[in-house]
């Protein structure tokens, strides 16, 4: 089924266009490669559109089982349970009224936020199966959170604002006005980062949540595409369009350890990095991207830690479990090229087993890539 005018700009929204990057080539899969190159883990039947948010629970389930959920562009939420052996079973599933582009969990494991391109966002009791909608936006809503230490939802959204909500009522208690959409956005703690969509970097103190605590250009010349906060708040990581990650303080006496990087690139074909996440533990992150590979990185020695098998299509979220023993990523189809080249039998949820040997920084002294700015 070919999408309507309307949804397909929102999806080329999400995926980041126009992409002005002269050099970069939109992914083309070589026909012999697989979805599945590295042999992980295959969640079966895990969408029948594009999926663009994975996320874990932060509590582990009886017998120390893991659950995971994935939104998708079908409009559907679905939560699995992953066994110690790998086994993935079917628990729920439910449902928005248009592309679900964000989930996130509560923190004690019970109940999941979702939100969605119907301008709206709910949360999902997993024990009766109930959603309830909880916050909505004049505009698809890109990112949402949880933050335990406040007790409120965070959602933000294209309509150019950042809302905070009890779950009570049916208004938000503060707004913050961005200065553009907000493309990407990531809580740790006390610190808030939005990418907006002019380049724009908001950082905000959530001890005071109705004002930037600054605001910044972002470092990189091109469209920001995804953003991670580092575990000990001090600073963040900003992926582009064009095959680039910046490691950036929030502090300006940082500053002297800001630099940038290339990655998700192959000879002269450059992709976006479409999704940064950090190790639980190690402080160690992650990258995907257009590319349909992932990769391991330790920022503070800068060293790639480890590259992994290209597949057939890109990768455009992937996450770390509660422990960071395993790595979930999805490889489908990220509407970079519109909807056109769309399959739907390209949508898969994968699982990789992550030994300390692949994310464990090696403490060596040596600076192995990036440049200051």
């Amino acid at each position: 089924v070919v999408p309507s005018a309307k949804l397909a700009r929102v999806r080329r929204e999400r995926a980041g266009a126009p992409v002005t990057v002269i050099r970069q080539r939109m992914f083309q899969p070589a026909a012999a490669a697989t979805h599945n190159p590295n042999n992980d883990v295959e969640v079966q039947n895990a969408a029948t559109d594009g999926i663009s948010s994975i996320a874990w629970s932060p509590v582990a389930g009886s017998g120390g089982v893991n659950y995971i959920v994935a939104g998708s562009w079908d409009n559907q939420v679905r939560c699995w349970e992953v066994q110690t052996n790998g086994t993935t079973v079917a628990k729920a599933a439910t449902s928005h009224s248009g592309p679900v582009l964000c989930t996130a969990w509560s923190s004690d494991g019970a109940r999941v936020y979702t939100g969605s391109c119907d301008k709206t966002a709910k949360v999902w009791d997993l024990a009766t199966n109930q959603a309830m909608q909880v916050a909505a936006h004049d505009a698809p809503i890109r990112s949402l959170f949880w933050v335990p230490d406040k007790n409120f939802l965070v959602t933000a959204s294209w309509d150019k604002t950042i809302k905070y909500w009890d779950c009570k009522s049916q208004t938000p208690g503060l707004t913050l006005q961005l200065p553009e959409r907000a493309y990407a956005v990531d809580v740790r703690g006390q610190l808030l980062v939005c990418a907006t969509a002019d380049r724009k970097v908001i950082v905000v103190n959530l001890s005071q949540p109705d004002r930037p605590f600054s605001q910044v250009q972002s470092p990189l010349k091109y469209q920001t595409r995804c953003v991670a906060c580092f575990p000990d708040q001090r600073g963040f990581c900003l992926g582009s369009i064009e095959g680039r990650v910046a490691v950036h303080h929030v502090n300006k006496a940082d500053d002297a350890k800001n630099f940038a990087f290339k990655c998700h690139r192959e000879n002269n074909d450059i992709y976006p990095v479409d999704c940064i996440a950090f190790h639980p533990s190690f402080g160690t992150f992650a990258t995907t991207g257009g590319d349909g590979t992932f990769n391991f990185w330790d920022k503070d020695s800068r060293q790639r830690l480890k590259a992994f098998s290209k597949a057939n299509a890109p990768i455009p979220v992937g996450a770390f479990n509660r422990d960071g023993t395993i790595f979930g990523y999805a490889v489908s189809y990220n509407w970079s090229k519109g909807s056109e080249h769309y399959n739907p039998r390209t949508n898969h949820l994968l699982l990789h087993p992550v030994p300390e040997t692949e994310i464990k920084s090696r403490n060596t002294k040596t600076k192995g890539f990036g440049a200051a700015r």
